[in-house]
């Protein structure tokens, strides 16, 4: 399917996928949507609720372009906590795509940052700041089988929309399974019939106001 390169309400760039209608981050801001959901309600949340962990680790779901990566890893420079980062890709995003984002223009950060994170080799733990290590996993995510391992999960997966099979309730018992007790997920998504597939596998689930363009979002606990 062809992939355009758009540049979204924030003024940050995103990748349409013309055959699908979709995106990997909002057309009303992608930064904005990624501060809001992954490092507002999602990391910096759990560090207020909880005693830091050494390491924090972290799973993302749907890695894609590797924003929210980027902005977790500018933030352990702000809180100089330990961050071991979890990236699953099942199809990586191609080199010049990430080129032309140019995030890091954007954010006002040091280019080398988001080009180890994208140039490191998958499969092998990197560590790309002095508080922030990162491995990038490419398989797909019923494959994830990790038993309270992750203290925060970002949950990005493409909308239930055009991927259903990804908003299930099984897939929801593997990220249940997967986090320590009191760790949270947290994603842009707050379809009804999501919510009720957390909640039917033991989540305790909050609806919280969405970024930008978007009424509500989920969290949900681990409790």
């Amino acid at each position: 399917m062809k992939r355009t390169i758009i540049t979204t309400s924030d003024g940050s760039k995103t990748i349409q996928i013309e055959g699908w209608n979709e995106q990997y981050h909002s057309i009303h801001g992608a930064l904005q949507e990624a501060k809001h959901v992954y490092i507002n309600a999602g990391l910096k949340t759990f560090l207020e609720r909880q005693t830091k962990q050494n390491p924090l680790t972290l799973l993302e779901i749907g890695f894609g372009t590797g924003l929210n990566a980027l902005l977790t890893a500018l933030e352990s420079l702000n809180i100089s906590q330990e961050i071991c980062y979890h990236g699953i890709e099942a199809y990586p995003v191609a080199a010049d795509e990430l080129k032309a984002l140019g995030y890091h223009t954007l954010i006002g950060s040091d280019p080398s940052i988001f080009q180890n994170i994208h140039s490191c080799s998958w499969e092998e733990i990197q560590k790309i700041l002095p508080h922030f290590s990162i491995i990038k996993r490419q398989a797909f995510f019923s494959e994830i089988a990790e038993a309270n391992a992750f203290d925060v999960i970002y949950f990005d997966a493409f909308g239930p929309r055009v991927q259903p099979h990804l908003w299930i309730e099984s897939i929801f018992k593997k990220m249940y399974k997967a986090l320590r007790p009191n760790g949270l997920l947290v994603t842009y998504c707050a379809k009804g019939s999501v919510r009720r597939c957390m909640q039917a596998v033991g989540f305790e689930v909050e609806r919280l106001p969405g970024p930008p363009g978007k009424r509500e979002m989920l969290r949900a606990i681990k409790l």
